[in-house]
């Protein structure tokens, strides 16, 4: 049995913390893969400013050369009323019912699940496994316990707390920002990304 980790993010575009972050995660948490999972531009609560195609074709280019990273276009292609991350993730473990999967995430998120705020919040909890990364002034623990929805269904096993060194922050928006105003990003992206960006002028 593997160890799967399923990393979504509209990836807007992809940065050396989004691959700095799943390879920590992969090598603390001993995942075997970690599948890389753009989010659909057809999200209403997403603004996405470059084309999928822009957006897949970088997230190629910066985890090449990973044999623990992969891509997956999942919810990508789907249109906007069939996303919901329970289904995402009930897709996934029909694709690798031999294997955990687990959804990586930040604490910010887990307070909106255990709020409620997301489509099915509690059989996505009850019926799945978390890896959950710690945000500036977030208390994991705290989020949990105040939630009958998380603190009902922790076994001890369905959240894998990381609280320690991932809170380096380098976001996809600040990146954007800089080329958009003839600033320097290139060494918060991967080389690669960074050259096809000027190439294509996106930003």
């Amino acid at each position: 049995m593997g160890k799967i980790g399923i990393y979504g993010s509209s990836f807007d575009p992809i940065t050396n913390v989004h691959l700095w972050t799943a390879s920590t995660i992969a090598h603390r948490c001993k995942l075997d893969q970690v599948i890389f999972l753009p989010c659909s531009s057809k999200r209403t609560d997403k603004t996405i400013t470059i084309s999928d195609e822009h957006r897949w074709n970088m997230i190629g280019l910066a985890i090449s050369g990973n044999d623990k990273f992969t891509s997956d276009r999942y919810e990508m292609d789907l249109p906007a009323w069939e996303i919901a991350t329970y289904l995402t993730l009930k897709h996934f473990k029909s694709v690798y019912p031999h294997d955990e999967v687990y959804f990586i995430m930040g604490a910010d998120l887990l307070l909106d699940i255990g709020e409620g705020k997301w489509k099915k919040s509690e059989e996505l909890i009850q019926e799945n496994k978390f890896i959950v990364m710690a945000r500036e002034g977030i208390s994991m623990l705290a989020a949990i316990s105040k939630s009958p929805i998380l603190r009902n269904a922790d076994d001890g096993h369905t959240f894998h707390l990381i609280d320690k060194g991932l809170a380096m922050e380098i976001s996809s928006t600040y990146i954007r920002e800089e080329f958009h105003r003839g600033g320097e990003p290139r060494y918060l992206l991967p080389e690669s990304c960074y050259q096809y960006i000027k190439q294509h002028d996106l930003y």
